[in-house]
C-alpha cells in the first residue's frame, strides 16, 4: 500500500471509510447529490454570455477534464482502487472517436456513445490485474499501461483521414478535429453541448454509487474479506468500476477529439495523470463536485496564470503545497470543505429562525 493512500485513507470522512457511514450520508441529504449536477450545467450554459471565444474553449476542456476526474473519484474515491491511467484513456477515447467520425457512417451522438462503449471494455480489460492487485502496484500497473499507450501515439499518431485501420496519412500535416453535430457547429453551441454531456455523465455516476453498486464498492473499499463473506461479488464491481470510469472518460475523449485544433500526442503525457491524481485530491476525492474543481484546476487555472505572465510551473508548487494541506488538515479537499461550511450555516441560519 503507497504512503499517499494509507495517508489519505488515514484521514478520509467517515462515510468514505465505513460503508454503512456511507449509506447513511446518502441518506442524510436525498437530493444534493442529484441537484448540484443540473445547477452548475445551467450556470456553465450561461457562461458564453460573459466570458471570451478564448475561455469557452478553455472552459470546454475544463468540462472534458472534470470528467476523467470523475473516473478517478469512483475508482479511487469510492472503490479505493488508484488508477494512475485516466490520460492515456481520455487519449485512446479521442483516437476511436476520430476514427469512427472519418467513416462518416455514424452520427456524432453514436460517435461518442460507441467511443465510451469501446473504452468500457478496454477498462475491463486493464481491471482485470486489479483482482490481485491494489495499492501502489495497481498503481505502477496502470502508469506503465498509460506510458505505453503514449509509445503507441507516438508511432502511429491519431487519425487525419488517411487510408487503413490506423486512418493516418504522414503525408497530410496537421490534425483534423471530429466533425461536430450540426447543433453545435460554434464553439459556444459546442461549450454548451459538452456541459449537457458531461452533466449526464455525472448523473450517471450518481445513480450507481446511490444504487447497489455504491454499497457494494463502499463495501469493498472498506475490507475485501468482508465484502466476499457478505456475499459480495468483488469481482464483478470492481471490473464495473473500471468499466464505468473509462466509458465516461471514453466519453470525455470523444468530446475533446471535436475542440478546436484537434489532437496531439503531447496533449496527453503520462504524468498528467500524476497531476490529475493531485487535483482531484485537493478539490475534493470523494465529493462527485471536486471532479468540476479538478477539471477547472487543471485548465482554467494555467489558463489564468497564462493571462496574469505567470510561469506555469508555479501551479506545480501550487499544486504540492495544497496537497500537503489536504493531507493534513482537509482530507475532504474544496469541495467537502465548502459542503461542510455551507451546511454549519444553514443550521446557524435555521436556528436563528426558530429562535427568533
Amino acid at each position: 500500500m503507497n504512503v499517499l493512500e494509507d495517508a489519505h485513507r488515514a484521514t478520509a470522512p467517515d462515510h468514505a471509510r465505513h460503508p454503512t457511514a456511507a449509506i447513511g450520508h446518502r441518506l442524510r441529504q436525498p437530493l444534493s447529490a442529484a441537484v448540484w449536477p443540473a445547477g452548475v450545467a445551467a450556470a456553465a450554459l450561461l457562461l458564453p454570455l460573459f466570458t471570451s471565444a478564448y475561455w469557452i474553449q478553455v472552459l470546454t476542456a475544463a468540462a472534458v477534464f472534470s470528467v476523467a476526474a470523475l473516473g478517478l473519484s469512483v475508482l479511487y474515491g469510492r472503490v479505493g482502487l488508484i488508477s494512475l491511467g485516466q490520460i492515456a484513456m481520455l487519449a485512446v477515447g479521442g483516437w476511436t472517436a476520430q476514427r469512427l467520425g472519418q467513416t462518416g457512417a455514424l452520427p456524432f451522438w453514436l460517435v461518442v456513445l460507441a467511443t465510451g462503449v469501446v473504452t468500457g471494455l478496454i477498462g475491463i480489460v486493464i481491471g482485470l490485474p486489479a483482482l490481485r492487485l491494489s495499492g501502489l502496484y495497481l498503481a505502477l500497473i496502470t502508469l506503465m499501461l498509460a506510458a505505453a499507450v503514449t509509445i503507441v501515439l507516438t508511432n502511429t499518431n491519431f487519425p487525419n483521414g488517411g487510408p487503413g485501420f490506423l486512418g493516418y496519412d504522414p503525408v497530410k500535416s496537421g490534425t483534423v478535429p471530429l466533425a461536430r453535430p450540426a447543433v453545435a457547429v460554434g464553439d459556444t453551441a459546442y461549450f454548451r453541448y459538452t456541459v449537457v454531456v458531461c452533466a449526464l455523465m455525472f448523473l450517471l455516476a450518481i445513480a450507481h454509487t446511490r444504487g447497489r453498486p455504491g454499497r457494494a464498492w463502499a463495501a469493498i473499499r472498506q475490507s475485501e474479506h468482508a465484502a466476499v463473506a457478505a456475499g459480495i461479488n468483488v469481482t464483478l464491481y470492481k471490473l464495473w468500476a473500471f468499466a464505468l470510469a473509462c466509458f465516461m472518460t471514453g466519453v470525455a475523449g470523444a468530446l475533446l477529439a471535436a475542440s478546436a485544433g484537434g489532437l496531439t500526442v503531447y496533449q496527453f503525457p503520462p504524468q498528467e495523470s500524476i497531476t490529475l491524481l493531485a487535483a482531484l485530491l485537493m478539490a475534493g476525492m470523494y465529493h462527485f463536485a471536486g471532479a468540476v474543481v479538478a477539471g477547472l484546476m487543471l485548465k482554467a487555472m494555467p489558463a489564468l496564470l497564462d493571462t496574469w505572465g505567470v510561469s506555469g510551473n508555479v501551479l506545480l508548487i501550487v499544486f504540492g503545497v495544497g496537497l500537503v494541506q489536504t493531507l493534513v488538515t482537509s482530507p475532504e479537499g474544496i469541495a467537502g470543505q465548502l459542503s461542510r461550511d455551507l451546511a454549519r450555516l444553514g443550521a446557524r441560519v435555521r436556528m436563528r429562525r426558530t429562535t427568533s
